[in-house]
């Protein structure tokens, strides 16, 4: 394993908090009124940036999810043994943006065809996953995949796990809005910026205001 998570020793300053269940670390109050995605693309870091600015998105927060492990930390998860995936999960206004939109941007802000792979990042816990949370995330994810294919679009088939969702932990503290944080990082410079400006510019038409002319 590689890449963003060969950078924790250089951000362990930072202080952090350790991992918690997505119902402990939100007001399920202030949520009531949004949906909720859950995806998988590699790097939290990258996926968390790239969503961040799509326009009805309301938040999106960094951790693991798709494993059987209670509480798994940063470590843990790197040494491969607690079955998660680093994940986002993802809160979203459904009168501004749809789940196909973001199933849409999920495909562009990561390479999907590419098994426990996302360019430097190696082993499963970077494998390409969508956790849907209803029948209908999953009838749509298992479309919008089979419309891609069906395109040759990519060159190479599609190998996304498509799973229930179960839990999702919260990462540390320190992974939460690390992009933004973070801009002079050389993972972020080389790796995570060149992602999210490949969505900024599919996606340009539905972008919050505040990153048309930010990165």
């Amino acid at each position: 394993t590689v890449g963003c998570s060969q950078q924790e020793g250089k951000m362990t300053k930072t202080k952090q908090n350790g991992t918690q269940s997505i119902s402990e670390y939100i007001d399920a109050d202030d949520y009531k009124d949004y949906e909720v995605a859950t995806f998988a693309g590699g790097c939290f870091w990258c996926t968390e940036a790239a969503f961040e600015r799509i326009e009805g998105v309301v938040d999106v927060i960094s951790g693991y999810s798709g494993g059987k492990t209670e509480r798994p930390t940063y470590k843990q998860v790197g040494g491969g043994s607690t079955g998660h995936a680093e994940a986002i999960i993802i809160y979203y206004n459904p009168e501004v943006v749809n789940y196909l939109t973001l199933l849409e941007v999920f495909f562009v802000a990561h390479d999907p065809t590419t098994l426990n792979r996302q360019g430097p990042d190696s082993g499963t816990e970077y494998r390409s996953a969508i956790y849907y949370h209803n029948d209908a995330q999953k009838e749509l994810a298992e479309s919008v995949i089979k419309l891609i294919d069906d395109s040759g679009k990519l060159g190479k088939p599609i190998v996304t796990e498509v799973s229930p969702y179960t839990e999702f932990w919260v990462a540390e503290k320190y992974h939460q809005n690390f992009y933004e944080l973070n801009p002079n990082q050389g993972y972020v410079k080389s790796v995570s910026r060149p992602k999210v400006e490949k969505v900024k510019k599919e996606f340009a038409d539905i972008l919050k205001e505040e990153y048309k002319t930010k990165n």
